[in-house]
């Protein structure tokens, strides 16, 4: 189905004939690897591919029949059933930056504009309650407002959560003896200076971004739900536990809480993918298991609080990497090739969509390109994705410029 920027009557009639799925998603959780992990050591192995190519890693089997994963992902293999696996995603921008802004916004980046990240139209598309963030980023995150305007930005948190301990973010945990009596002094001081100098300032996108961002940051503040939902030693041990003590586990922790409490959109960034030398042992060092943790607990833990299906799950890195191992026991940048992972919002769990060939060099067949997956987002959450902004120049342009969600996805 083409774009979903119809009118009342429109959807009404397109509901009733069955084509217009309305939005299962309230709320979305991205999860970026940066550095752009290996495809072949993790969801898309090649036993049978020559030595230089599989690598040391054997696959075991899933909890979904005939899908196999890496052995050292056996958490994740133990709730297969609950995402969606796309193999065979390609592109062809093999530089760090270009291949995250593709793959944080859906839009091959153009040099002369700046494509907003999915965070960022969330957060137009779907308003949160004025006490929460409505786009939160876990420690940060490469996705930005582009030409969106500031006030489409993130907050970001800067660190992640602790085990056990009450997270403190800046501009939102009060600290230093600092009262909600001191804030509202500090409001009211702010208040008077802008009504002051209002006279003085000329209207534009920054000032009032900015203003925007200070009656938010008062209205977080001052929020006691804001402060329960950043605070994760608040979460019942026997939840929190699975997610493990290292940081992006907690990190995950803290997205299912910022979901629970209200908050539409949240990133996760866990980097250190970028596998030049060592790939073998850095994965089975650290970051396969801690990959294993924070994704099968984000993942069990939306299911068990009722929250999966209502909200999105996007996990992806900038690229794959290259087949054939370097002589440095590495691999290299290969956008040719790469996973992806979604989850609820309607999409269907315990499938394997698109596949690389026999040495994981290129998809097998059709690829599945970042624009058909960003479609596929935007149609989990019920954003019309065909919609046009216009930049501040007045220029249109559509949320995802090219690509159509992929129906096989919903099942």
């Amino acid at each position: 189905m083409k774009g979903l920027g119809l009118s009342l009557a429109g959807y009404l009639r397109g509901t009733a004939q069955g084509q217009v799925r309305p939005a299962a998603a309230r709320a979305a959780i991205f999860v970026s690897l940066g550095g752009g992990p290996t495809h072949i050591d993790t969801f898309d192995l090649k036993p049978n591919a020559p030595v230089e190519f599989r690598g040391e890693f054997k696959p075991i089997a899933t909890n979904v029949p005939g899908v196999s994963i890496c052995e050292h992902l056996p958490k994740l293999a133990q709730c297969a059933d609950k995402f969606a696996l796309l193999r065979g995603v390609s592109h062809t921008l093999a530089a760090h930056d270009l291949g995250a802004k593709y793959m944080n916004t859906g839009n091959r980046p153009l040099p002369s504009l700046e494509f907003p990240g999915y965070g960022a139209v969330v957060a137009k598309e779907m308003p949160s309650p004025a006490d929460l963030p409505a786009f939160v980023a876990i420690p940060n995150t490469p996705q930005r407002a582009g030409y969106l305007g500031v006030q489409y930005a993130p907050m970001q948190t800067n660190a992640a959560p602790q085990s056990g301990k009450p997270f403190a973010v800046r501009g939102i945990s009060l600290g230093r003896g600092l009262t909600i009596a001191d804030v509202e002094r500090r409001q009211r001081l702010l208040t008077d200076l802008d009504t002051a100098f209002r006279g003085f300032e000329e209207p534009g996108g920054l000032i009032e971004g900015l203003d925007e961002f200070s009656q938010q940051a008062h209205d977080i503040i001052t929020s006691p739900r804001a402060r329960e939902a950043f605070d994760t030693s608040r979460e019942a041990p026997a939840i929190a536990k699975p997610f493990g003590e290292h940081a992006f586990g907690q990190s995950c922790l803290l997205a299912c809480r910022l979901v629970e409490a209200g908050v539409r959109f949240t990133t996760v960034t866990f980097g250190g993918w970028d596998t030049h030398r060592n790939n073998f042992q850095t994965l089975k060092e650290g970051k396969l298991a801690q990959l294993d943790d924070g994704l099968s607990a984000l993942f069990n833990t939306l299911a068990a609080k009722g929250l999966l299906q209502s909200t999105a799950v996007f996990v992806t890195g900038e690229f794959g990497r290259t087949p054939k191992i370097n002589p440095n026991a590495g691999r290299d940048h290969w956008p040719r090739a790469m996973f992806c992972l979604l989850a609820g919002g309607g999409m269907k769990g315990g499938q394997v969509l698109g596949a690389s060939d026999e040495h994981g060099m290129g998809p097998a067949s059709e690829a599945i390109t970042p624009d058909a997956v960003a479609s596929s987002f935007y149609h989990a959450l019920g954003i019309d994705y065909h919609k046009e902004y216009h930049t501040n120049t007045g220029r249109p342009v559509m949320i995802v410029r090219s690509g159509e969600f992929i129906e096989r996805l919903f099942g």
